[in-house]
């Protein structure tokens, strides 16, 4: 796979920033597993390459930087679709954008949903537009994430609003997110890409070992989280096979309320 022939992404470095863009602006930039193979494959050639000190992940257009996973395609296939290697690895994706030496931005361009806010809260820093929109999706469309995205969204903003966050699924605008500590600045709209190569320019002179260090002190103390991930990602491939899960993904492709009277927990 090349960088040329990205399929549902695109990859370019401006200066010393390497630039992600999910590239499905007619779904929202809803990923499917050929979107999250491309992306691992793009942060790995961030790595590697030496120039870049910083990695900037965004959304195409003005509307949305992720609504998490394409539920369409769930629905009609049972799974996020093909990929060269057969598997759907966005667990790897989540450490990934842990685990590279040099920070990550996401530059949140307008709604961040479902697993897409989970990408976001992920990066080392956030930066969102005054028309973005932060909130989970995952328990209306027969869904969740138990890992990263429920644990580690806790340290971020705080055991009460991360399950206000999952369980009332509302969605929370950019002002909101910076006041609850789960962005880092509001820019105008059309601007949040701009400031984050401004900040990756302001961080790309300093001693990419001493950033390095930082990022992996940083994470050492959640690093147990990835674990819950792997226990949550093999629970959800379970779960997604029942009726119950079915059931969301079909009320959200068919536009109504999902009916999950009859699978309440009696014990």
């Amino acid at each position: 796979m090349g960088s040329s022939n990205y399929a549902d992404i695109s990859y370019e470095v401006d200066g010393h920033a390497a630039v992600v863009t999910i590239q499905r602006e007619n779904r929202l930039n809803a990923f499917t597993a050929t979107t999250i193979e491309e992306l691992i494959h793009a942060f790995k050639k961030a790595w590697a390459d030496k120039a870049v000190r910083g990695v900037i992940l965004t959304g195409a257009g003005d509307r949305s930087f992720c609504v998490g996973g394409d539920v369409k395609v769930r629905n009609e296939l049972g799974n996020y679709g093909p990929t060269e290697n057969g598997l759907f690895e966005v667990a790897y994706f989540h450490r990934l954008i842990r685990d590279i030496p040099k920070p990550v931005i996401a530059a949140v361009n307008g709604l961040a949903i479902g697993g897409g806010h989970v990408l976001h809260v992920l990066c080392d820093l956030s930066i969102a537009s005054e028309n973005a929109k932060f909130g989970q999706a995952g328990p209306r469309v027969g869904s969740f994430d138990a890992g990263f995205g429920s644990a580690y969204l806790a340290r971020v903003v705080g055991e009460k609003r991360a399950r206000e966050i999952w369980f009332l699924l509302r969605q929370y605008d950019a002002a909101t997110a910076e006041r609850w500590g789960l962005v880092n600045k509001v820019v105008p709209p059309g601007q949040a890409l701009a400031e984050a190569k401004v900040w990756v320019e302001e961080f790309a002179h300093y001693s990419p070992t001493a950033i390095r260090f930082l990022k992996h002190s940083f994470n050492a103390d959640t690093d147990h989280q990835g674990g819950l991930s792997q226990m949550a990602m093999a629970g959800l491939d379970v779960f997604a096979l029942t009726d119950e899960a079915k059931e969301g993904a079909a009320a959200f492709v068919e536009k109504r309320k999902p009916d999950f009277d009859k699978y309440q927990v009696e014990h």
